[in-house]
């Protein structure tokens, strides 16, 4: 991705729909810490490095989740961290992992999709893997 803070929020914002970069930032770092805990190894640190470095931090320093999450769940752990409905954590969730999975070349987004249990391939706005 290699782009700033800045076009990172206004990608999330426009993608998200959201009224500011301050609504996208609180997005992403939703999003980032809840996916950090469900990535490890390569997959998530060649994730962390395509993102600016604030971002880059929320995926590797989030604690390792206990249990994966389905993409139900994941959604919900959003609602949860937000306050949102699950519509309004929807779509907090499809605006950075969208953006995400344009930021990551096909093979790294396989790896991050094979890492997930199946169903989160809709959240990034593409096929499962095959």
């Amino acid at each position: 991705m290699n782009t700033s803070l800045e076009e990172l929020l206004d990608q999330v914002r426009e993608r998200g729909d959201f009224i500011d970069r301050q609504q996208a930032a609180g997005a992403v770092e939703n999003v980032l810490v809840i996916l950090g805990a469900h990535l490890v190894g390569d997959d998530r640190t060649d994730l962390a490095r395509l993102l600016p470095q604030q971002c880059g931090a929320l995926l590797t320093d989030a604690e390792p989740a206990r249990e994966p999450l389905t993409a139900t769940e994941f959604v919900d752990a959003v609602a949860s961290r937000t306050g949102d409905d699950t519509a309004g954590a929807r779509r907090t969730v499809t605006a950075v992992l969208g953006t995400l999975a344009e930021a990551a070349d096909d093979a790294l987004l396989r790896r991050i999709l094979i890492q997930l249990p199946p169903g989160h391939a809709g959240l990034f706005g593409c096929t499962e893997p095959g």
